[in-house]
């Protein structure tokens, strides 16, 4: 098994405990980074646990291109399971052994994941599934130690290399959010089905401070991670593999999002208006990295996603 542990600018003594507590759990570590300021190469060397392989790439080009250099690197090192890792996320001491004991639940496994905790709120976040139109939130409940999910987070979650060889790669004109629902969704489509193991666990830092209203954590993202999630979202609205009530669930999440974030987040207008274009973005189809400035080529969604299925095959 090869840990696939994506970078951008990490916190270097947060990815050294991640490191440590995956040295002794999986047989090799690669760090794919995404043009970070530091010289993982250097860092990486002077560490005292299991020295990780470095790739590193020129300019940020975003998570999903990232995860399929590392899922390459490791199918050509003849890894039968990839886990992919953030670089903010902290697997406990049992995490690797408890998620391959529970990926022999079906014969149709997709993914396992485990549960996360962020320090900065008061309870692990639960596993998601679509229950009619909306999104139902899964307590952990001891006597199912393992549930049926319709999508995982990227962070933690592990994949035998043949379902990638059946799915496919991670889509890498979403850039970045929604990259990991995308794939989970398109599993789906081939009789493919994700888990949440309640018994695995690790310390996760979704997004930045979370904002509490009404005895609840929202978790706050910047205007152009707002940006993304919300023409992403409209992306995988029009994929017509993706569940009706899926879409319906979604359409309604992000009228709220829209709302929500732009009313008590701040700035307000600024997160409004990278939601507007996002969505505006979204409606015509576009993906890739957001253009930052005039002239920046935009990439065509479907055409993006043909090239990425084709070239992984």
């Amino acid at each position: 098994m090869v840990a696939i542990v994506v970078t951008y600018h990490p916190e270097l003594a947060r990815l050294k405990l991640q490191l440590g507590a995956l040295a002794n759990q999986v047989a090799d570590i690669v760090i794919v980074d995404n043009a970070s300021d530091s010289d993982l190469d250097a860092w990486t060397q002077d560490l005292a646990e299991q020295s990780p392989h470095v790739i590193r790439l020129q300019r940020n080009h975003g998570i999903a291109v990232a995860q399929n250099i590392g899922i390459q690197w490791a199918r050509e090192h003849g890894a039968t399971h990839v886990l992919l890792m953030d670089q903010d996320s902290v697997p406990s001491d049992d995490m690797v052994d408890t998620l391959l004991a529970a990926i022999h639940v079906s014969a149709d496994v997709a993914a396992v994941g485990p549960r996360y905790l962020d320090a900065r709120q008061n309870a692990p976040s639960p596993f998601v599934r679509i229950s009619w139109l909306r999104f139902k939130r899964l307590a952990w409940d001891p006597g199912q130690p393992i549930v049926h999910v319709d999508c995982l987070i990227a962070s933690g979650s592990l994949i035998p290399m043949a379902v990638l060889d059946k799915v496919g790669p991670m889509r890498e004109d979403l850039f970045i959010d929604y990259v990991d629902t995308e794939w989970c969704m398109r599993a789906r489509s081939f009789g493919l089905q994700s888990f949440g193991v309640c018994n695995a666990s690790m310390t996760h830092s979704l997004g930045e401070a979370p904002y509490f209203f009404l005895g609840r954590s929202f978790p706050v993202h910047s205007p152009l991670r707002h940006y993304y999630q919300v023409r992403n979202a409209i992306l995988l609205n029009r994929e017509n593999w993706v569940p009706l009530n899926w879409k319906v669930a979604m359409a309604w999440h992000l009228l709220l999002k829209i709302g929500f974030y732009s009313l008590v987040t701040t700035p307000r207008r600024e997160h409004l208006r990278m939601m507007a274009r996002g969505l505006w973005h979204g409606l015509r189809g576009r993906a890739g990295p957001m253009p930052l400035e005039q002239g920046t080529p935009i990439v065509s969604y479907a055409a993006a996603a043909e090239n990425s299925a084709a070239a992984w095959r």
